[in-house]
């Protein structure tokens, strides 16, 4: 989460989106760190409905809203700053509603790529699992990407291939 956050350079003003926000970890911990206004999305209810109660429990009620919305029709005009923890082919479908984003608007993704869109950052962390804590990764390593909009599109032969880690 505080890599997550560090890549996306959040500054005042700066208004959050995480399409897919689970239960909002992301959106509360952007408005209680650094005071910005956070719209976490969300279709699952339950899911809508734990990010309510994480945004109530930190009381940011002021700075988060949290929607219960589809992500592919959600109008994302305002937003500055976007975190993605979705599959690579959703990130995919989200691009062209990404690259009407303002010029310098930061994109980070949790695990997973856009397609030919050439990040601006590519971090591999290794973390260690806490005792007691159960991971949702088969793995300890993640990959965390950022885009700054607009981005660059990845030439042909620097695609990844096939047991080829970038």
């Amino acid at each position: 989460m505080d890599k997550l956050l560090q890549m996306a350079e959040i500054k005042p003003g700066d208004i959050v989106y995480d399409l897919g926000c689970g239960d909002g970890r992301v959106v509360v911990t952007a408005a209680k760190r650094y005071g910005v206004k956070a719209v976490g999305v969300d279709i699952d209810p339950q899911r809508v409905k734990d990010s309510l109660a994480n945004v109530r429990e930190n009381k940011v009620e002021h700075l988060v809203s949290i929607q219960q919305k589809d992500i592919f029709k959600l109008d994302l005009s305002k937003a500055t700053v976007v975190f993605l923890f979705l599959m690579p082919t959703l990130n995919t479908r989200l691009m062209p509603q990404l690259e009407k984003l303002k010029p310098g608007s930061r994109i980070v993704s949790h695990e997973f790529d856009m397609g030919d869109a050439k990040p601006a950052q590519v971090v591999v962390l290794t973390t260690k699992g806490e005792e007691g804590h159960e991971s949702n990764f088969d793995s300890n390593i993640h990959i965390l990407y950022k885009w700054v909009v607009p981005w660059e599109k990845e030439a042909p032969d620097n695609k990844k291939k096939p047991g080829n880690s970038k």
